[in-house]
């Protein structure tokens, strides 16, 4: 909480269940499932899409950079839900209405359920990507031109390659034919496969080839051991004896030492501090 600002969001409070309420359900089919009441039956979901709408509008307005969902929640689960069929035993096969119609309105928002932040892996990801759409937001708020646009996929190319090459590749294209879009347009396309490109969670192979094209730029420019000692860190990290922070720091700091501009402004080598607090919770 030291680190971001939350808005708190009860849909089922908002709506007007209350508090103590009647546990409610999705009941009939996942597609277009039922909100109800376990006991009385009373269906609250035309209730629900009528807030969710007029909530999501709200929050709009408050350019929020990331969301975080009850777990299993009906209203706010972002998948798995429990579904309760009129035959039949229950799946977890539904999305919580609010969960639902807030996904839609925003669909490059970065989302995830709490339960699942209680993983390592799961939370730097989804911070990564938060922090990253901020930054996304921030150049649109600017009324982003080409340039800008160029200028950005530039500063995140070894991040998106640790994540999706394929994704990569497109965008790279994108930005090689800005020309034949419209500024609108261009952003509009670059923004959609750019967070679409971090959804894709990196991996240890990918952040190794990172590493060692990263290297490669100024690797005849080190000494004996100093290229020994990049080569042992970046293969402990390999092995995982140690952490990714480790030979990104030594990278960063061969970039420094040898004044690399266009290495020295890659977000990869170079996360705010508020992002890298955030990844190391």
């Amino acid at each position: 909480s030291q680190h971001v600002e939350w808005v708190p969001v009860c849909p089922e409070v908002e709506v007007g269940l209350g508090t103590p309420r009647e546990s409610i359900r999705l009941w009939g089919s996942a597609e277009s499932p039922r909100l109800v009441t376990i006991i009385t039956r009373v269906d609250h979901t035309s209730a629900m899409i009528r807030f969710s709408e007029r909530r999501v509008s709200e929050l709009e307005a408050l350019d929020l950079s990331g969301y975080v969902f009850k777990e299993g929640s009906p209203s706010c689960g972002v998948n798995g839900v429990r579904v309760y069929p009129r035959h039949g035993r229950s799946t977890r096969t539904g999305i919580g209405l609010f969960a639902r119609v807030f996904m839609k309105h925003f669909p490059l928002m970065p989302v995830q359920e709490e339960g699942r932040l209680h993983d390592p892996a799961t939370r730097e990801h989804f911070f990564e990507r938060v922090c990253s759409y901020r930054r996304w937001q921030d150049l649109v708020t600017n009324n982003g031109t080409r340039k800008a646009v160029r200028d950005f996929h530039a500063q995140h190319t070894y991040l998106l390659l640790a994540h999706s090459p394929t994704h990569y590749e497109s965008l790279d294209r994108l930005v090689r034919n800005a020309m034949r879009h419209t500024s609108a347009d261009l952003i509009r396309r670059y923004g959609t496969h750019f967070m679409k490109a971090l959804e894709v969670p990196a991996t240890g192979s990918q952040h190794i080839t990172v590493l060692h094209r990263i290297r490669a730029h100024f690797e005849n420019r080190l000494t004996s051991l100093e290229k020994q000692e990049l080569l042992r860190t970046i293969e402990a990290y390999r092995r995982g004896r140690t952490p990714l922070l480790v030979p990104l720091t030594l990278l960063k700091h061969h970039v420094r030492v040898f004044d690399i501009p266009h290495l020295q402004n890659q977000t990869y080598l170079n996360p705010n501090p508020q992002e890298l607090m955030l990844r190391n919770l």
